[in-house]
């Protein structure tokens, strides 16, 4: 190329070419910008954070937040921006409507994924999560989201869980009042026992009870309680596992190791006490009706009755919204997870529900709860009382009945219901008629 044509060229060649180069330039000198201004910090009207004037000079408050990524890895990963951009774009909009407007970031690092990362590095969980948070919060920036950064939380950070903490033991020493439909302190409960206000479920005064058995009452009502459950257990990582954290052949999603059912004692929440009130207060969100239809049916809300059938491991007590079918109940069905199972077999049956036991905890429970496939149960060699006629009626497991669904044990009407008309069908067992054709 001549000398002239190298003049031609340059003066073709803008003299701003738009690289990368020029676009890292730009982004970082603005994104150090918003930092040094506090463009996205929102102003409090008081406190630490105080700016009255700024308060002033906005409108509506808005708290805009994304659901926490796991620091659980060395970085973000391509579906954290996917919805984060999103969040972003609509916060700068209400921003510029002229909203104060908090949209920040926090880090949940509790649980598995952390856990099993400090395994697989050889690393202290708290090295390598403060490492994994500081990267991420680079990568956050360098995305050009408008977080306020002085808001952030961490989930492992001693001074955010003692709050955890602290919300734990209100509610472990709370009961709630279906009078009052709220939440009360657990000693006024103790004051209305000690008065006489109330008496136990057996009809016995509070100076009747033993220390023990008072502790036992208090703690039936506490909203924080340790119970027995079936969970997702997972002997190759040491602890449970989340339904959706184990794959479709029954494995861990991390590490691939089997899964099984297990019953374990842990805590529980005491939701049903309360979930009138849950039902009830949707109305009162702004939310669409879809996703309180969601919440609707998640919660759940059935009306009928507790109905109580002796056996000689004692009374199994089912829930039904059909007391009214009781005379067209011809069986039990028990989940092979329920307590009194072991009471229940007779000894040529021990084998036999081990190995059924055994095959229904590798299952998943939506795998349990398919109404197409075939039923299959093992009888206990075991009867119970039906209450309203006397009759003598066995006791069968099944899977397809789940130990953490109402009792975990149904009372079988195979007229009424159609699992257990095909499970009657299956192996032969009464089908009283409850209607007329």
């Amino acid at each position: 190329m001549s000398e002239t044509d190298t003049t031609a060229h340059s003066a073709d060649t803008p003299a701003h070419r738009y690289t990368s180069a020029l676009a890292q330039d730009i982004e970082l000198r603005w994104q150090q910008t918003w930092a040094d201004d506090g463009t996205f910090n929102a102003p409090n009207p008081a406190g630490p954070l105080a700016d009255p004037d700024a308060v002033a000079a906005r409108g509506d408050k808005l708290f805009v937040l994304d659901m926490f990524p796991y620091p659980s890895g060395v970085g973000l990963h391509v579906g954290h921006p996917l919805g984060f951009i999103g969040t972003d774009v609509y916060a700068r909009f209400q921003r510029m409507a002229g909203r104060n407007v908090i949209y920040t970031m926090g880090f949940d690092a509790f649980g598995l994924p952390a856990e099993q990362y400090a395994v697989q590095t050889g690393t202290h969980p708290a090295i390598t999560t403060n490492d994994n948070i500081a990267n991420m919060r680079r990568q956050l920036r360098r995305l050009g989201l408008s977080h306020d950064m002085r808001r952030s939380v961490s989930t492992t950070d001693p001074e955010y869980y003692r709050w955890t903490q602290w919300i734990f033991s209100q509610v472990f020493n709370a009961w709630y009042d279906e009078d009052a439909e709220r939440a009360r302190p657990i000693d006024e409960l103790i004051a209305e026992f000690e008065a006489g206000d109330r008496v136990a479920p057996d009809e016995r005064s509070w100076s009747e009870l033993s220390p023990a058995e008072r502790n036992e009452l208090i703690d039936d009502h506490r909203l924080a309680y340790v119970s027995e459950a079936p969970v997702n257990w997972c002997p190759g990582l040491g602890t449970v596992v989340a339904n959706e954290e184990v794959t479709a052949d029954g494995r861990s999603d991390r590490g691939n190791f089997p899964v099984f059912k297990r019953n374990m004692r842990q805590w529980m929440m005491r939701i049903t006490a309360y979930a009138d009130r849950l039902i009830d207060d949707l109305e009162l969100l702004d939310w669409t009706e879809a996703i309180k239809a969601m919440q609707r049916n998640w919660i759940g809300r059935s009306h009928g009755a507790k109905v109580d059938f002796e056996s000689s491991a004692g009374t199994i007590t089912v829930f039904t919204t059909r007391p009214d079918t009781l005379f067209g109940t011809s069986f039990m069905v028990l989940s092979p997870e329920h307590p009194y199972v072991d009471e229940l077999a007779g000894p040529d049956k021990a084998d036999e529900i081990a190995a059924y036991r055994k095959q229904a905890a590798a299952k998943k429970d939506f795998e349990r709860q398919d109404e197409t496939r075939e039923k299959t149960g093992v009888f206990t060699g075991a009867y119970a009382t039906n209450p309203v006629n006397g009759e003598q009626i066995p006791i069968w497991i099944a899977d397809y009945v789940l130990m953490g669904y109402g009792t975990g044990a149904i009372m079988a009407v195979p007229c009424g219901d159609s699992r257990d008309f095909e499970f009657a069908r299956k192996f032969d067992l009464a089908i009283p008629a409850i209607q007329t054709p």
